[in-house]
C-alpha cells in the first residue's frame, strides 16, 4: 500500500517536486465537536482535506473533500490559517511526488450526513477539541488545530 509520509525540517526529506494548492477543514458540529479522519495512508488522525482541482474554487475543493472523506456536508464558514512552510514537505511513496506544503485551513460547520469511512480515511469520528492533543497525528496537523483552538481571531500566515 501507498503511504504518505511528512518530514519537518528534517535533513534527510527528500526534496520537494511538486507544489499542489489544497485545503483542510475544521468541521462543527451543533456540539463543538471537530470533525476528525484517521488516514489510511499513514494511520494518523487529521483534519478532511485534500488537493484543489481544475476549475473549482478551494472553498469547493474544502467542502468536495470533507464530502468525499467523511460523508459529511459542510458550509464554509471563515479561516482559521495558510500553511505554505517550505520546511513541511509530504513524501507520496506511491509515485515518489514529494511536495512542499501549501494549505489553507477553513472553519465549516456540518449541514448534513453521517461519519463515514472512505478510501481515504478508515475512520471518521467527531472530537471534543480539547480531547484532539492526545490522537496520533503529524506536528504540522497539530498545529493547525491549535490554532484554531486558541482562536486568536487571526488566521495564521506561514
Amino acid at each position: 500500500m501507498a503511504t504518505r509520509i511528512d518530514y519537518y525540517d528534517d535533513p534527510a526529506a527528500p526534496p520537494a517536486n511538486s507544489l499542489v494548492p489544497s485545503a483542510n477543514v475544521v468541521v462543527l458540529n451543533e456540539h463543538g465537536e471537530i470533525l476528525m479522519i484517521r488516514r489510511t495512508d499513514n494511520g494518523n488522525w487529521a483534519l478532511p482535506g485534500g488537493a484543489m482541482d481544475l476549475g473549482e474554487s478551494l472553498t469547493d475543493c474544502a467542502v468536495r473533500e470533507v464530502a468525499e472523506e467523511t460523508g459529511i456536508t459542510c458550509e464554509v464558514t471563515g479561516l482559521v490559517g495558510i500553511y505554505t512552510d517550505p520546511r513541511h514537505v509530504i513524501l507520496y511513496t506511491s509515485d515518489g511526488e514529494c511536495r512542499q506544503e501549501f494549505s489553507v485551513v477553513f472553519t465549516a460547520r456540518a449541514t448534513g450526513g453521517q461519519p463515514t469511512p472512505s478510501d481515504e480515511s478508515r475512520e471518521v469520528e467527531w472530537i471534543a477539541p480539547q480531547d484532539a492533543s492526545g490522537l496520533q497525528m503529524d506536528r504540522s496537523m497539530r498545529a493547525r488545530i491549535l490554532d484554531y483552538v486558541q482562536g486568536q481571531n487571526l488566521p495564521h500566515l506561514g
